[in-house]
């Protein structure tokens, strides 16, 4: 597979503006990555620029904390979608998995997923020790959840090869692993795909690209 699309484009710094969003989407459909990541203010707007280019519309729910309601959470999934979205990146309720609510984190993820598109359920690596990852894993792969998502970028660190690593451990084979946060470089990139990793999430993506534009890339 070509780097490009491992790669999800991401701005989701709260000032954004459209203008902004629409130079992402157009970079993003040039270059064919594999997505845009964005807030959901702007899905209907990366729809309509992205129509037709194959580039996913990808969006995030319950973003940066994770700690509201899981029926406000499905609502907001419910009019990403019908906005346009291709996929949802939910961030987990942390406090719910640190006190080992599972019954909390199963109806989020639940109502999420009968929203009808791929689920990759945010767990914010930085915060959790293995037996919390285990168990977030656990939940996301039973709860249908298609990836597992390493960070929202918001938190006190980004992805590291020993998440992927242990996230592949941990997940059976057909569950997916998005990597994100502090992902700069070309040679980071590849270091996580080869650890296991299946997308890419980067606000550096055209760098990245650049970097790998004078070499032939082995995915």
């Amino acid at each position: 597979m070509k780097l490009e699309q491992y790669l999800e484009s991401t701005l989701l710094h709260p000032a954004a503006s459209k203008e902004e969003i629409r130079q992402l989407c157009e970079e993003a459909g040039e270059n064919r990555l594999k997505g845009v990541c964005i807030h959901p203010y702007y899905v209907s707007l990366a729809r309509d620029i992205l129509k037709g280019t194959g580039v996913y519309v990808v969006t995030v729910v319950g973003f940066p904390f994770g700690c509201s309601f899981a029926e406000v959470k499905e609502v907001e999934a419910k009019r990403a979608v019908e906005e346009g979205a291709n996929e949802l990146d939910m961030v987990l309720n942390i406090a719910a998995l640190k006190n080992r609510e599972e019954e909390v984190l199963r109806e989020e993820i639940k109502g999420v997923v009968r929203c009808g598109i791929p689920l990759k359920g945010i767990i914010e690596t930085g915060l959790l020790n293995e037996e919390d990852i285990a168990v977030a894993c656990r939940l996301l792969a039973e709860g249908g959840a298609k990836y597992v998502k390493t960070s929202t970028g918001f938190g006190p660190r980004g992805a590291s090869l020993e998440d992927i690593l242990l996230l592949r451990s941990l997940l059976p084979p057909e569950a997916g692993i998005k990597a994100s946060g502090g992902i700069r470089t070309a040679e980071f990139a590849q270091q996580l795909i080869k650890a296991g990793a299946d997308r890419i999430g980067t606000s550096s993506a055209l760098q990245i690209l650049n970097e790998c534009a004078q070499k032939r890339w082995e995915g």
